[in-house]
């Protein structure tokens, strides 16, 4: 199967996909309004608390609004395409699997697109913060709109970073079959830490989180050179690295992973 015809297929499969969740739209507006309120919620709780005291370690309330911005919008693309990448186990355990195993096509592009996610309270919430950050921070003169562009940029490496990360403690589950806990350490509790400067943390869960579980690099590493002109440019270059070869590492943990898997009426 060529590239163009894997693209092809994947696109036939959301549009089936998002058809179908059509159908309910009264839900999907409902489901979207509540998503949007819940992420708003918890960045609502953190600005309050920078409204008091003015800053955190020296990161303003639109600082950390934009880290929460780039982060939200990034998991939120990881999620729209690959949400049922995230949800493996269900798959491992019911056996569902077995049904993918036997279509003409990867198991991983014929997962992927399964019950495909439209996203629009995450965007609305994502979208707002990041105009409200970037906003502030452009009009104040601490960011240029230079920084539009370099944005949109690390949300698309940061997007492939959280996938590859998701994608490689799904592949877990061939031999474990039960992976939300460890999801809840490498996607949960991960991504919540880097909403936040990485600089409050400890040496050894800063390198955590840049090395093991790099999701440091999905908006705190380049928001150092974005909105305070540190480290370099290169920083594009180390971030679009860090997206390659995890992807890279992440397929072919999958591809060896996938060997091991044993059907649940096996």
């Amino acid at each position: 199967m060529t590239i163009k015809s894997m693209i092809s297929l994947y696109g036939m499969l959301i549009r089936t996909s998002i058809k179908s969740r059509m159908q309910y739209k009264f839900n999907f507006i409902l489901a979207s309004f509540l998503a949007a309120l819940i992420q708003i919620s918890e960045f609502l709780m953190v600005a309050i608390v920078l409204h008091k005291f003015g800053a955190i370690q020296g990161w303003s309330m639109y600082e950390v609004g934009y880290l929460f911005a780039v982060m939200t919008l990034s998991k939120t693309v990881y999620r729209t395409f690959a949400d049922e990448v995230h949800h493996l186990e269900k798959y491992l355990v019911t056996g569902e699997l077995d049904q993918l195993l036997t279509r003409p096509m990867p198991v991983l592009l014929a997962l992927m697109p399964q019950n495909f996610r439209i996203m629009l309270g995450e965007v609305l919430q994502g979208g707002f913060l990041l105009v409200w950050s970037l906003g502030g921070m452009i009009g104040s003169g601490q960011a240029s709109w230079i920084a539009v562009p370099q944005t949109l940029f690390i949300i698309g490496t940061g997007a492939v970073i959280l996938f590859s990360i998701g994608l490689a403690t799904a592949t877990c589950g061939f031999w474990t079959t039960r992976i939300s806990e460890l999801q809840t350490i490498t996607e949960d509790a991960a991504g919540t830490a880097v909403r936040y400067p990485l600089s409050l943390y400890p040496k050894w869960m800063s390198t955590i989180l840049l090395v093991i579980v790099p999701v440091g690099f999905v908006n705190y590493v380049p928001s150092l050179y974005i909105l305070r002109g540190e480290l370099g440019p290169w920083v594009f270059i180390a971030t679009a690295v860090a997206a390659g070869v995890c992807l890279a590492l992440s397929l072919r943990f999958w591809k060896f992973g996938i060997t091991k898997y044993q059907s649940a009426g096996s």
